[in-house]
């Protein structure tokens, strides 16, 4: 896979050089057969027919180059994976921990596993010697690929996690592990698929590790199914067509990375890009690569969208179609300021990493700021309470999927081995999201908080999102999070407590913190203002982006 110029966008030049068939592949809609799915074979092959179809973008750490992948190329090269594999002797059922950048070689060992039925488990770079360890003996893995800037941290635990057999990097020769680059040279790309034992949809082909905001992360394992799940997200959620070049920000081990770079995007048969950031990303430069490659659809969290709109967004012509967010619930002075921009709104969606989208606002009816929008099809969102009850509209309860009519297909197959968390999430007829909110009387959904995030303040119930909401509308606030904290003075149990990080130019005062308070005294009812404000430098997070309250609350 050579670095290349860039050459037409929508219609490179094939790899490989093959004769292009007489019409174009278009697949309208995946069929998801009661036994077997398989999205390698199923999906990135079928696209693979029309030889020139443009798969993915993959922009180097520099930003000034970029390689051109075809579904074609995909699928040679994931079949070269699946010779690969075999000749290892990993097999259908072996968990594989993938730790890697925004590389294509990402994809490739994705789609190669999936067609083999082994379960890969991506993980974030981020991930330290100690988390490393963790997952690979919580999962009992068999292999762990990675590159040779993390080499160093799987040898510092490897002789201590027993059922792990095969180390691969991607890009160095090294004692003891498989060259990627070396295997791939020697193998061939041919592939038959009867040879392969066949995946049912219902069989296990994903692990991810929550991100672990409230102790150690859970195993979240999803079927085959998962995969053409994303179906609705890509549809639905982010309205992309096969012509679209879409673009979410992502860490490749995050559940973000299914939802924006490969299943749904891949099953509509849009073009996706990458860049390869390992460490923090320049908005600026971000902005001016959307403009050089003609991004059509673009999906970031709010943390993303926030350091954004700090910059001169004026400078840039953007040709953005549509444009999205979800992780955490985005402000509407946020949609504001991008909109004025662009011309183009924001819209939420909500989901998590045991689901595919479940909420989202979509073109289909009106937006309503700071909402999540409405059920996508095939989910029935209900806001019940703690025993599956219902709860009135406008009042808020637990936001749950109604199963009684049958089990979603993009909803996780279990907590790998967590029979408690399994009992949490699953009661009666319901599983349960964890998070909080209400529903209005024109069925969209709002988002109060994390269940064990809602402060219960003299008398009141106060979701933190609201007072948020209304602190990042003002021009000194650049981002914020809110939490309960307990009364200095003893008098009135838990406060309302703002943790602010201020925008460029302005600078921490007592008058400042009086015009805050008072600002959101007059945006929310008087009884949400933070009574408690502290002023940081930024805010502490999990390796996904999601503020880390409970960190703030000890603070």
């Amino acid at each position: 896979m050579p670095l290349l110029t860039k050459p037409e966008i929508r219609k490179p030049e094939p790899e490989t050089p093959e004769p292009a068939v007489e019409e174009p592949v278009q697949i309208d809609h995946v069929e998801l057969s009661a036994d077997h799915f398989n999205f390698g074979f199923d999906v990135v092959d079928k696209w693979a027919e029309d030889r020139t179809k443009l798969a993915l973008i993959s922009i180097d750490q520099s930003g000034d180059a970029a390689r051109y992948h075809t579904f074609f190329r995909l699928s040679q090269e994931s079949d070269k994976f699946v010779n690969v594999l075999r000749k290892i002797g990993i097999k259908k059922g072996d968990r594989v921990l993938v730790i890697l950048n925004s590389i294509p070689e990402w994809y490739v060992v994705m789609i190669g596993m999936i067609k083999m039925g082994v379960i890969p488990m991506p993980g974030t770079t981020q991930l330290k010697p100690k988390d490393i360890e963790y997952r690979l003996n919580r999962s009992e893995a068999t292999m762990v690929i990675t590159d040779m800037v993390h080499t160093g941290r799987v040898e510092r635990v490897v002789e201590k996690c027993p059922t792990v057999k095969h180390l691969m990097s991607i890009d160095c020769q090294m004692e003891g592990w498989h060259c990627f680059s070396s295997e791939m040279a020697e193998a061939s790309d041919v592939v038959d698929r009867n040879t392969i034992e066949p995946t049912l949809a219902d069989d296990p082909m994903w692990i991810y590790f929550t991100s672990g905001t409230t102790g150690h992360p859970k195993m979240v394992l999803h079927a085959q199914r998962y995969a053409k799940a994303h179906e609705v997200t890509a549809r639905h959620a982010q309205n992309l067509r096969g012509t679209d070049l879409h673009w979410t920000v992502s860490d490749t081990g995050w559940a973000k990375a299914a939802w924006g770079k490969l299943f749904g995007q891949m099953i509509v048969g849009a073009a996706v890009i990458q860049w390869d950031t390992p460490g923090r990303f320049v908005p600026d430069k971000l902005l001016g690569l959307m403009e050089q490659y003609g991004v059509t659809s673009f999906c970031a969290p709010p943390t993303v969208y926030r350091m954004l709109i700090q910059k001169d967004l004026k400078k840039y012509k953007l040709t953005l179609r549509h444009c999205m967010s979800a992780g955490e619930p985005l402000n509407p002075e946020v949609i504001r300021v991008w909109r004025e921009a662009f011309g183009v709104e924001i819209y939420d969606f909500y989901g998590q990493t045991e689901t595919v989208c479940i909420i989202a606002n979509s073109p289909d009816f009106p937006l309503r700021y700071g909402s999540m929008g409405k059920p996508t099809p095939g989910h029935d969102m209900r806001i019940v309470d703690d025993d599956g009850g219902p709860v009135p509209v406008g009042e808020e309860g637990n936001i749950a999927i109604y199963l009684g009519d049958g089990r979603p297909p993009g909803l996780m197959m279990e907590y790998w081995k967590d029979p408690e968390e399994m009992e949490k999430a699953f009661r009666g007829d319901f599983y349960y999201t964890g998070d909080r909110g209400y529903v209005d009387e024109d069925g969209y959904f709002w988002f109060v908080g994390r269940s064990d995030d809602v402060i219960k303040s003299s008398g009141y119930r106060i979701g933190p999102f609201e007072v948020e909401s209304a602190l990042v509308a003002h021009d000194a606030v650049a981002e914020c999070a809110v939490v309960g904290a307990d009364d200095p003075e003893g008098t009135r149990g838990v406060l309302v407590k703002a943790f602010i990080v201020l925008a460029a130019g302005f600078e921490p005062s007592d008058e400042l913190t009086k015009e805050l308070q008072n600002f959101v005294k007059e945006t929310t009812a008087p009884y949400k203002y933070p009574r408690l404000v502290e002023y940081v430098d930024e805010l502490p997070k999990t390796i996904s982006g999601k503020i880390l309250r409970r960190e703030l609350r000890k603070a």
